[in-house]
């Protein structure tokens, strides 16, 4: 028979949650008594520019802890030992995370870990202990250090309106900006100019290329199609290779301008976050005679497959791309691949269908539909099986090598701009492969990707969790001293908070 399909792999992945660490007091790892230097860094005031992961955000929300345990705050607290000064931040009032404007909700609550009602946690859940209240027409007055703006793209920073209180209802407009905006008109890049930082961090591309992978590439590559317009590449898409350098070239002379020095962060890969690598390829456990009365229910697509060839329409190669097959064990799934050829109105009308393979990633919200129902009403309609995954929730191997392709060209210009600036140079590609692959030591335990009990991530799989952020400010704080022979201390990322356990949840 058939297995339990629902594999609930959110639940599954935590449900030994043991190693899920306790709440400790957020003390730094400095000897008393130690003697830190800036070298030939000035960090009497710290500016820093980028975007959700700048701003803290974490848990699929920005919420006041998270803010609070920003890489960038870290940072600022460490430069203290060295001639820092004050570090303001655009704080939200809650840790209920949402935003409302005019009192209307707009941006969702954070996630917590939910229990199963007998201290086992069960998975994610929206938190509901209390309602936000954080409201966007509240303006935040200055001064600012902190221009991390949730959900910014590199042109982002240098658009005119991108604060307009206004353009939020319009959706032409950030509405984390628009809390702290100089003017409805400013652009964040100026407002950070103007903020006369004596040493600055940019961290920013990331969502140049996330938004077409979270989506399952359902967005375009702005390269393939040599569109350099920003106005017209969208969320899910991916920016143009030279939008991308020319506008961070104009991030970086507005930094530099007044002479500060300073560190750039280039991108990580997709593959060293948990939202692309926590469900498996081949999910989908069957036994033989369940997987040879599926197998019977492809004969013909199979065989269409054959004609297809034979009358010319596919390759061989192709043909057995596409060919589905299930096995006793784990199985691949069937999925929706927009970058095979499209017969569909050819002589043989066969949908563009074909199974995993290792290298494709499942996205992180697929888990809770793969081996539901697709019609409660017919029990062969099961999602990934009978019923393909849609394109959304694959990213498929060709439409990694489009994000990869864009990634290296902006690590690209953000290293050469770091060099012809005399800038520090962070490899935060290497470092966050490094948590995801061999995983890094601390005293205490050692910090990977692994969902919910890695500790290096929160619950949306996307952004780091406290401990997570802490990693990241030692990893620029290294950076900086190499560059500038300072001695800002680093952290000890043992000190910090992972996910925690909660029932606050409808």
């Amino acid at each position: 028979m058939m297995k339990n399909l629902n594999i609930k792999l959110i639940a599954l992945f935590i449900a030994s949650a043991a190693i899920i660490s306790c709440d400790q007091d957020f003390d730094n790892a400095i000897e008393d008594g130690g003697v830190y230097t800036s070298g030939e860094a000035d960090f009497s005031k710290y500016v820093t520019v980028g975007n959700s992961l700048t701003a803290g955000y974490a848990d699929g929300a920005l919420y006041l802890n998270g803010q609070l345990n920003s890489y960038p705050n870290i940072i600022a607290g460490q430069m203290q030992f060295a001639g820092g000064g004050e570090f303001n931040q655009p704080l939200v009032n809650d840790n209920t995370g949402g935003l409302l404007a005019g009192g209307i909700q707009i941006a969702p609550n954070r996630l917590v870990l939910a229990s199963d009602g007998m201290g086992a946690p069960a998975g994610p859940a929206v938190y509901t202990g209390a309602a936000p209240t954080t409201d966007i027409t509240n303006k935040v007055p200055g001064p600012i250090n902190n221009f991390g703006i949730p959900g910014a793209r590199v042109f982002h920073l240098a658009a005119p309106n991108y604060g307009s209180l206004s353009g939020v209802l319009t959706g032409t407009a950030n509405p984390y900006y628009a809390r702290f905006s100089s003017s409805e008109s400013s652009t964040v890049i100026a407002d950070a100019a103007a903020a006369n930082g004596t040493f600055f961090t940019l961290w920013i591309g990331n969502n140049d290329i996330l938004g077409y992978a979270t989506s399952g590439g359902a967005g375009v590559d702005n390269n393939e199609l040599s569109n350099v317009d920003p106005s017209t590449q969208g969320n899910n898409s991916i920016t143009n290779n030279n939008v991308f350098a020319g506008v961070y070239q104009q991030l970086v002379a507005g930094l530099t301008a007044n002479g500060a020095k300073g560190s750039l962060v280039n991108i990580p890969d997709v593959t060293s976050i948990p939202y692309f690598t926590t469900v498996p390829p081949n999910p989908i456990p069957l036994d033989g005679p369940t997987a040879t009365f599926v197998n019977s229910n492809y004969a013909q697509y199979n065989g269409g497959l054959q004609a297809a060839v034979t009358n010319g329409l596919l390759t061989a190669a192709e043909a057995s791309q596409r060919t589905i097959n299930f096995t006793a064990g784990q199985n691949f799934v069937v999925i929706v691949d927009n970058d095979l050829t499209d017969i569909s109105g050819s002589p043989i009308p066969l949908p563009s269908w074909r199974q995993t393979t290792a290298n494709d990633l499942i996205v992180f919200p697929a888990a809770a539909v793969i081996g539901t129902l697709a019609d409660p009403s017919n029990p062969g309609s099961i999602i990934g099986v009978a019923v393909p995954l849609t394109n959304q929730q694959v990213l498929t191997t060709a439409e990694q090598v489009r994000v990869t392709n864009a990634q290296q060209s902006y690590n690209a210009t953000i290293e050469a701009l770091a060099a012809a600036n005399g800038l520090a140079f962070v490899d935060a590609r290497a470092a966050l492969a490094q948590v995801a692959t061999t995983g890094v030591p601390f005293n205490g335990g050692v910090l990977t990707s692994t969902y919910a009990t890695g500790g290096g991530f929160s619950l949306d799989g996307v952004h780091p969790s406290a401990r997570g952020y802490a990693f990241t400010a030692n990893t620029i704080i290294d950076a900086i001293n190499a560059t500038y022979g300072s001695t800002l201390p680093t952290v000890d990322i043992g000190a910090y908070s992972t996910i925690q356990l909660s029932d606050s949840v409808q």
